[in-house]
């Protein structure tokens, strides 16, 4: 092997931070491997951040497909946890009688349609999920709502996801043809404030993180199983690196808002809205139980609405001694 890759969502991540500042380059320099991004790759190879069937790739994206290419049988590990609130909402036109999570019943709501695979439908499990957590505020469930299908969106690597246009469901709710859309992050926040729609759920706001666990709450890191078990150093190695540009964010608010502005593909409004409460002092990954306890509820809701191909044994998945490893080595 004489390159390791790269993917990642484009999400606020430490390990992102490591490439954008050019640590993971030098890292594996160190050891004579180059690093490849699958988002610059072709098709070919950008297939595997969905199926995870690739030696040498480090993966930090969305649970979603990470769990549905476990359930089929990747060979994977799950080495950290990361939990970033982005700015989980409920949106609906301006005028309209909705204001908070009871005024749901009976509402239309957007439910993009299933992707060409279970871990590429991650934009339907996330509306399902984010509806069941505003509606589970006011004693509700997903029966208590009308979900009308929308065309999912791109799910291909190396371009943008929503093929420049809206997350799903949006123009919908600002044409009047529906009455509420799930959305998350910076590029839905800009583009929200530009259809003139409101909040009518902050998921955020909520002080149990339970309400708002989806795609990217908890988020995982995966490497493959071959490379843990034959080269662990490699991963120690990008570890540290995630561990210490996690360190670095959390003194460098503005330099980081900038290169996440870059990231998201929106502006810094969208920036601002999306990454609030000290986001930047919490981007290290951890496998503690709580998180883990997290992602189970993640994966067992996955499961029951047809997300996996069965339920994955999260406690099982988790390969905490690298991680553990890696911790020591920035210690000293």
């Amino acid at each position: 092997m004489d390159k390791v890759w790269y993917t990642r969502c484009p999400v606020p991540t430490a390990s992102g931070l490591a490439l954008n500042l050019g640590w993971l380059a030098e890292e594996f320099g160190t050891a004579g491997l180059d690093v490849g991004v699958l988002q610059d790759a072709g098709p070919e190879l950008a297939r595997h951040h969905y199926d995870h069937q690739l030696l040498g790739l480090f993966r930090e994206g969305g649970n979603v497909p990470a769990l549905a290419a476990k359930s089929e049988g990747a060979a994977t590990r799950l080495i950290g946890l990361t939990w970033i609130d982005e700015w989980q909402s409920v949106l609906v036109r301006a005028d309209s009688p909705i204001t908070g999570p009871a005024g749901l019943a009976g509402a239309t709501v957007a439910l993009p349609g299933w992707g060409a695979t279970r871990g590429q439908s991650f934009p339907r499990a996330m509306a399902l999920h984010g509806f069941k957590g505003a509606l589970s505020l006011a004693g509700l469930t997903l029966d208590d709502v009308r979900p009308v299908t929308v065309p999912s969106l791109s799910t291909e690597i190396g371009r943008d996801r929503t093929g420049g246009g809206l997350w799903p469901g949006l123009q919908a709710v600002a044409d009047g043809a529906i009455d509420a859309v799930y959305v998350k992050g910076a590029k839905q926040a800009e583009d929200a404030a530009r259809l003139g729609l409101r909040v009518a759920v902050d998921l955020d706001e909520h002080p149990d993180r339970r309400y708002r666990v989806n795609n990217g709450t908890p988020r995982p890191i995966t490497v493959h199983e071959r490379l843990l078990a034959e080269r662990p150093e490699l991963v120690v190695r990008f570890l540290v690196q995630t561990l210490r540009a996690a360190d670095w964010a959390a003194g460098h608010l503005d330099e980081l808002r900038t290169i996440l502005a870059r990231e998201t593909r929106s502006g810094a409004d969208g920036v601002l809205t999306a990454y609030r409460s000290g986001f930047h002092r919490t981007l290290h990954p951890t496998l503690d139980a709580d998180r883990l306890d997290l992602l189970d509820r993640q994966q067992r809701f996955l499961a029951l609405h047809g997300f996996l191909a069965g339920e994955v044994d999260v406690s099982a998945w988790a390969a905490p001694e690298v991680l553990e490893a890696a911790h020591r080595e920035v210690a000293e």
